[in-house]
């Protein structure tokens, strides 16, 4: 199928070199695997902004054309005017095109001062999963995104490391016994107690409509990309008050469960309504100013729900030592997919981090791999290029379609083999070879963040395959 100059002429594309080159790149893009209109449809886009293409695997050659012999594309015009673009540093190589559209439109935002973007972005819904993002006095819901706060907890153990060898149906009945999974995932005979519930749940019409469901999900660990797993924590140097050597340790991802996805949809449903001047494409990244009274409420929610996503993490941690009988040593925690209130360049800004960890100068952190590859345990360099942000995992490679497309549970069932992993569930779109190279992802923050300890997991559960995400 070969594309027509007519259709060549419509998009703007001037003739000669840019013809043929717009040619080749659909001609590749359709050989593997992609329809015509969503070739086309990655054209226009080409064209509107070639300076975010430059390195597009089909259209690169194109873009830099159109760079080199600007043409009189006429650029869409919106009701609201958009700056140009703040300044936003990026870290990594090959990044999808449509997660530098994303950093690039929310930089472009009147109320945004500066972006950044981590070398696991991926595309997610207004901000780019990666996305690092500082506005003033405002607040964008879906730059903190659907699972607000999600995090990561890790505890050591004062149990042998051949536990995991020895005795691994102790470790598999403490998770099973003492957590859950899946979107409707809940405690609803033997709720968790912590004083999080003691907390104002009626700062937002929301969170005070979802009092009891928060407390029913209270230490459970949802779906999609969303883990408790047993693995060996490897410490090269010592970690306050942990001597080097090898630990048995538990690490855990999740958020804030179905609170805090209505939270998200509420309000950025709210935001939409007050930006009505932003163009449909960008309405994922509405805003609620923070002296309105909608921009207090969400902030308090969502403040409330970082406190519940750490309750959260502290009862799977709690329950699943005390079922074991075990002591914990040593904790450490982290949250991305929320906004803080800091001071960067001589200013107090409001810091987007969708899917990026926090990363101060001296402030650990926990950065997972994958199932089958090593979680790191890092200390921050406080990079202010970054917003003081690294990465907060490897980052997907494909989107989930993609991968139970391509993905076989014999090629799952081999990786994980390799790498010694034990898996009890997980759908196919967690297959380790969905993500990138977390060690790829490591060195391309070398200026971000110091590793000080790798995590391996060796006993891993999620979601059962089927199970809708909600990361």
């Amino acid at each position: 199928m070969a594309i027509n100059t007519k259709l060549l002429t419509k998009l703007k594309i001037p003739p000669g070199q840019p013809f043929q080159a717009t040619s080749d790149g659909f001609q590749a893009a359709l050989k593997d695997g992609f329809n015509k209109s969503r070739v086309i449809k990655r054209l226009k886009k080409v064209v509107e902004r070639p300076a975010i293409f430059t390195k597009d695997p089909y259209f690169g050659g194109l873009a830099t054309l159109l760079l080199d012999n600007p043409t009189d594309v006429k650029q869409s015009k919106s009701k609201m005017a958009m700056q140009t673009s703040v300044p936003c540093k990026i870290w990594g190589e090959g990044l999808d095109s449509n997660a530098l559209e994303q950093i690039h439109n929310a930089c472009a935002l009147p109320i945004a001062v500066r972006g950044a973007l981590m070398p696991d972005a991926h595309v997610g819904y207004g901000l780019p999963i990666g996305g690092v993002l500082a506005t003033r006095n405002s607040v964008i819901p879906y730059a903190v995104g659907v699972d607000i706060a999600c995090r990561v907890k890790l505890s050591v153990l004062d149990l042998p490391v051949q536990t995991l060898s020895d005795n691994p149906e102790s470790l598999k009945a403490a998770i099973a016994s003492e957590t859950r999974f899946g979107i409707g995932a809940a405690f609803k005979k033997q709720r968790r107690q912590h004083d999080v519930m003691d907390r104002d749940w009626s700062v937002s019409p929301v969170t005070k409509a979802n009092k009891d469901r928060a407390w029913e999900q209270l230490g459970t660990s949802g779906s999609g990309n969303h883990f408790v797993e047993f693995g060996i924590l490897e410490l090269d140097t010592p970690l306050e008050g942990l001597d080097k050597g090898h630990y048995l340790a538990l690490l855990s991802h999740s958020g804030s469960r179905g609170t805090g996805a209505l939270i998200c949809q509420h309000y950025s449903k709210v935001a939409q309504m007050q930006q009505r001047a932003l163009p449909n494409t960008l309405r994922h990244l509405a805003w609620l100013d923070l002296d309105s009274a909608e921009g207090r409420e969400y902030w308090a929610a969502m403040q409330l729900m970082g406190e519940y996503a750490a309750a959260n993490h502290f009862c799977i941690h709690k329950q699943i030592a005390k079922y074991l009988g075990a002591t914990i040593q040593y904790d450490l925690e982290n949250h991305h997919n929320f906004a803080w209130m800091e001071e960067h360049y001589n200013e107090k800004l409001i810091v987007h981090r969708k899917g990026a960890t926090p990363a101060g100068s001296g402030v650990l952190g926990i950065i997972p791999g994958t199932m089958a590859t090593p979680a790191y345990i890092v200390r921050g360099l406080g990079n202010v290029e970054s917003l003081n942000s690294a990465a907060h995992g490897a980052g997907r490679l494909m989107s989930r379609k993609q991968a139970h497309r391509t993905i076989r549970q014999h090629d799952l069932e081999y990786r994980l083999n390799q790498a010694g992993v034990t898996l009890l569930s997980a759908g196919l779109d967690e297959a380790p070879m969905v993500y990138k190279d977390i060690d790829a992802v490591m060195a391309a923050q070398t200026d971000l963040v110091t590793p000080l300890a790798r995590f391996h997991p060796k006993l891993v559960k999620m979601a059962q395959s089927g199970e809708r995400p909600e990361d």
